[in-house]
């Protein structure tokens, strides 16, 4: 068993030596011995953690790293803030599982949740609790829409990510994930995602009015779906922020044909791009919004589905998990919402999210740099081929590891994981943004100088 010493604070980034240290290489090697091949960060962000606090992580070797990873948007506060630490500790001296009984901690969050919506929108929604992760939460609101419109079809848009299970992969546009599986969920149809420019289809396509046309055209080859489910902002897909006529013509579209609208705001709920919840910026009122990820803060796990009273249809056990009443989970996210609240968290995530656009608008001079997106705290820096436009997928991985070497955790995304992405803690200080977008511009700078174009 390995023993850390507990050096001094966690304040800024400190690496010495190669990567991984002998201590990470160790527990890497048993790692690989004994876990399944499925594994991905520490194929690309070879540590081993020891230790968090705040915006940064310590590795084994005594490492320490900026993570704007943040557990892939989980840990909205940071590690182990204390106020959570406190509110998770004081649980478990009463109850840590609590099935679907109602419990102290259980109707606290429910209604700490329902308080982060307007209030005409909170008079007629419905909380579901499903298992632990944003996939499962996916696959509740699918079968909900389901049941209650006796429809079978789902409309998707390209480039989006809701999971990996057999559903949500089904409803995902990556088509290596889906090829060696055989037999998917049938009945998904694909549309473009009209995002800010360049747009992954290009700019002259609206998806919505695509949509639109397939879904009122009795020779259209769609029948009425069950729903339609979309991303404002698609993480995985490349952190592409939707536009806003787009996302309300979809709106408009879905309502006035009887189509439940489905938001999957498993990564950009919770605050992570400005808003409680990323739909609230574009002033549509979904039917069904489906949450996980940030709801503890602390990266305990829990999700749930809100939705709109009316789809309320399906009966008792019609979807049920075993880990839907986390008690330490609910006791956190409770506290979440109150310090966000008091420390104005939603307006840090607006202001260093401008800090952050600030700092790297430069790097659009860079020819490899086709662009740099995001909303809030959900950035991403798109790295292209300057002769044919392609994905440039080998400097995106030289730029990771350049700044990883550095002291700086970045993950990467999008098509051919060309789109370096930046998901820190929600109450990220100024002084850890100046330090990252420090590192993140030597290391595209590094990366472009050392990486073939893909």
């Amino acid at each position: 068993m390995t023993t850390l010493l507990r050096p001094a604070p966690l304040t800024a980034p400190r690496v010495s030596g190669d990567l991984p240290g002998p201590r990470s290489a160790a527990l890497l090697a048993r790692q690989e011995r004994w876990e399944s091949s499925a594994r991905t960060y520490p194929r690309h962000l070879p540590i081993a953690l020891a230790e968090g606090s705040g915006s940064f992580v310590r590795d084994v070797d005594g490492n320490v790293f900026i993570d704007f990873l943040a557990g892939a948007g989980v840990l909205s506060l940071g590690h182990n803030h204390p106020e959570l630490v406190r509110a998770v500790s004081h649980q478990l001296d009463s109850l840590t599982h609590g099935l679907d009984f109602p419990t102290p901690a259980k109707d606290a969050f429910t209604q700490a949740q329902l308080s982060m919506l307007a209030p005409e929108v909170r008079k007629r929604t419905r909380l579901h609790f499903c298992g632990p992760t944003g996939a499962n939460a996916v696959e509740a609101a699918i079968k909900l829409c389901k049941i209650a419109t006796g429809r079978g079809d789902i409309i998707s848009f390209r480039g989006a990510f809701h999971g990996s299970t057999h559903a949500t992969m089904a409803l995902s546009g990556l088509v290596s994930q889906k090829a060696p599986v055989r037999d998917g969920m049938p009945g998904v149809h694909f549309f473009p995602y009209t995002a800010g420019d360049p747009a992954p289809d290009g700019p002259s396509v609206n998806g919505a009015d695509l949509l639109e046309q397939a879904l009122r055209d009795s020779n259209g080859g769609i029948p009425p779906p069950a729903a339609v489910i979309m991303e404002m902002v698609q993480g995985e897909g490349g952190n592409f922020v939707a536009r806003t006529d787009f996302v309300r013509k979809v709106r408009e579209v879905t309502r006035s044909l009887g189509i439940p609208l489905i938001v999957d705001e498993v990564q950009t709920g919770c605050g992570r791009t400005g808003t409680w919840f990323a739909h609230q910026r574009y002033g549509i009122e979904p039917d069904v919004i489906v949450a996980s990820k940030a709801l503890s803060g602390i990266g305990l796990p829990v999700a749930l589905i809100l939705y709109d009273t009316a789809l309320d249809t399906w009966a008792p056990g019609a979807h049920i998990g075993t880990f839907r009443g986390n008690q330490l989970a609910f006791a956190a996210g409770v506290e979440t919402v109150r310090i966000i609240r008091r420390d104005d968290i939603l307006g840090n995530v607006r202001q260093q999210g401008a800090r952050i656009a600030d700092r790297l608008a430069g790097l659009t001079r860079d020819p490899r740099v086709r662009q740099v997106r995001g909303r809030g705290l959900m950035w991403g820096i798109e790295l292209a081929d300057p002769r044919d436009g392609r994905p440039a997928t080998g400097v995106a991985a030289a730029v990771q590891h350049h700044a990883l070497r550095h002291g700086l955790i970045v993950e990467r995304g999008g098509r051919d994981d060309a789109v370096v992405r930046l998901l820190p803690p929600l109450n990220v200080t100024a002084e850890v943004v100046d330090m990252a977008c420090s590192i993140l511009v030597d290391a595209v700078s590094a990366g472009a100088d050392r990486s073939p174009a893909r």
